[in-house]
């Protein structure tokens, strides 16, 4: 079988339609359908089928996916090691992190990366836990993060590992009710005012476990996905808020530990099952576990 066609079929399994595998690897729809109906007359049996408008992977297509995730991984591994005698960096890793995990973790990592001559080419990545295995269409290794009472995701085509477990802490204006205190139970918030961040993500997913063990539904009065935004609204009286123990970087709000439940967010990296027979991507989550090892143990 064509490598080439196994990297269209592996595209089409991570975008999900036809256009979107044409836009990514710049070629027409027609020409994308007309490799991967000769990838099936060369498999003997049919990869995709009809649904709705659009197409589907067969049984065999997706079972084929997983060979071609084999396959692509092997040539990749070598395509990286020849290139790797042409030059003096070792090779890239192209890595996707939630924001605030960039703003704690990325500018360490660079500069530890840099001095061993990985080459790692970063984007931040905005999106729930639920989506964040698309992201790995165009990502080595993709830094997410979950609640703690969230299952792991589990795919035979990802591969994941948790490197940090982080705190998440109540924040409070100056001058609130509670802002003596250093800690607070999950019977001094029945009644506030809050500012979470969207639906899908682990902030707000915490809130929500906290609103199941309590009984209490939290007035949510404001969505903000930028933690800075939502401190700022915080220290000047619009509410409360969870915010993770590392992203506080407002000294005008006042954090508070919630004592007595289990509220925190999993730092997980994902990947796929040949990516990290890869020096190059063992070395980046190395690098990302011992940053969190160090960030955790200066809690």
């Amino acid at each position: 079988m064509d490598v080439h066609r196994l990297r269209l079929l592996r595209e089409f399994a991570d975008r999900g339609s036809v256009g979107a595998v044409a836009d990514a690897m710049r070629l027409t729809p027609s020409a994308v359908s007309q490799q991967l109906k000769v990838l099936a007359r060369e498999a003997g049996i049919d990869l995709l089928e009809q649904d709705g408008r659009g197409l589907r992977l067969t049984d065999a297509g997706r079972a084929l996916v997983l060979r071609a995730d084999d396959v692509l991984a092997a040539v990749d591994r070598a395509a990286e090691e020849m290139a790797a005698r042409a030059r003096t960096t070792l090779g890239t890793v192209r890595l996707a992190m939630f924001p605030s995990a960039a703003a704690l973790l990325l500018p360490g990592l660079l500069t530890r990366m840099g001095a061993s001559g990985v080459e790692v080419v970063a984007t931040d990545v905005d999106v729930p836990y639920a989506s964040a295995p698309d992201t790995l269409a165009d990502h080595d290794l993709v830094l997410t993060h979950r609640d703690e009472r969230a299952p792991s995701v589990r795919s035979p085509r990802i591969r994941s590992s948790v490197v940090m477990r982080e705190p998440v802490d109540l924040v409070v204006p100056p001058g609130h009710r509670l802002s003596a205190q250093d800690s607070v139970t999950l019977d001094d918030l029945a009644d506030e005012d809050w500012i979470s961040v969207r639906g899908g993500f682990p902030v707000d997913d915490v809130l929500l476990s906290l609103a199941t063990i309590t009984g209490v539904q939290p007035r949510v009065v404001h969505r903000i996905n930028d933690f800075a935004v939502i401190e700022a609204m915080v220290a000047d009286g619009h509410g409360v808020a969870l915010i993770p123990r590392h992203a506080v970087r407002n000294n005008r709000i006042h954090q508070l530990e919630i004592s007595g439940v289990r509220a925190a967010r999993i730092y997980e990296v994902l990947c796929r099952p040949g990516a990290l027979e890869k020096p190059v991507n063992v070395a980046v989550a190395t690098a990302l576990r011992d940053l969190c090892v160090h960030v955790s143990q200066g809690m």
